[in-house]
């Protein structure tokens, strides 16, 4: 039998696996929604739990939800770090698997589909209060329409004119004014701009508490800008605190120059700054947390465009 001919030189071992820094930051992007997720479950699951007239094909219904997300997760997760070109033996022990099984059980091409196809879990129908249960009088003034009530309240305080004034320039009927101020009637973009041009304010600053308020999506294109802009209107709903009185009011857990971060840059501060913020300022903070992660996504997004080193 005559002997096989070696052609060329032997190929290089493989030290690695193939960096792909769009999937890391698409499996990055999922992983965030599934930690969402899982709260939104979870939450649910505490609610029904506590509530003895569940059943336990309910329960164990969101005991299932949450399995598929841990699910989801690790599979996002793993091939991040396949993605990232860092090694999967640091990933086999946490789940006593093989790198072997681990490569073969979380294919990039299958996990993307999958990832991509996923369905969330509605807020509104897991967690959400039960009809029965009354609002709390706290959670009812961190409320998006509550938030715009104060802004427009104190814009017309500020003013120094009466109700009846601001009814006239509006020409609607006092008793309607004074059911928008107090967050009892639904108020129109239009109503915010008459509001603000009879009281001297800038109907631009609390715009963005008018658009949460009603569900209007943002459609601009800077979402730093568009998280500032409402971080900016929470302070002034709140009376426009002074520095002091805010790093006050959350313990000192936020430095000075995170706060001054999150108003002004450069880039955005992390989530627990954010949150800490919007608590401060009597808001919700899974209200404000999809604007931060869109920013947060957008600074992120930029600084793989260009890389710090590039500004010197």
């Amino acid at each position: 039998m005559p002997n096989r001919p070696h052609s060329g030189p032997e190929r290089p071992t493989r030290n690695g696996p193939a960096v792909d820094a769009d999937r890391a930051t698409r499996c990055t992007e999922a992983v965030r929604d599934i930690a969402e997720d899982v709260v939104v479950v979870g939450d649910a699951f505490i609610n029904r739990a506590s509530d003895g007239a569940a059943s336990a094909s309910e329960l164990l219904g969101l005991v299932v939800m949450a399995q598929g997300l841990v699910e989801e997760a690790t599979a996002a997760l793993v091939v991040r770090q396949r993605s990232q070109g860092e090694p999967l033996a640091d990933l086999a022990p946490v789940l006593n698997l093989t790198e072997d099984r681990l490569r073969k059980k979380y294919d990039p091409r299958t996990v993307d589909r999958k990832l991509a196809a996923r369905r969330r879990p509605m807020r509104t129908a897991y967690a959400s209060p039960q009809p029965d249960d009354p609002p709390t009088v706290k959670n009812s003034l961190r409320r998006p329409r509550q938030r715009l009530a104060c802004a427009l309240t104190l814009m017309w305080k500020h003013s120094g004119i009466s109700q009846r004034v601001l009814a006239e320039h509006m020409t609607i009927d006092p008793s309607y004014v004074s059911r928008m101020l107090s967050g009892e009637r639904d108020v129109t973009l239009q109503h915010v701009k008459m509001i603000a041009d009879a009281c001297g304010g800038n109907p631009d600053l609390v715009k963005p508490l008018w658009d949460v308020a009603t569900g209007v999506q943002d459609g601009g294109t800077d979402p730093v800008r568009t998280l500032r802009s409402y971080l900016r209107a929470l302070r002034y709903a709140a009376g426009s605190p002074s520095d002091e009185r805010i790093l006050a009011s959350v313990q000192n857990t936020v430095t000075k120059a995170e706060l001054h971060q999150a108003f002004e840059g450069p880039g955005i501060p992390a989530w627990p700054v954010i949150h800490q913020l919007t608590t401060a300022f009597q808001s919700l903070p899974h209200i404000t947390r999809p604007l931060w992660r869109k920013a947060r996504t957008s600074v992120e997004a930029v600084g793989r465009t260009f890389p710090a080193d590039a500004f010197g």
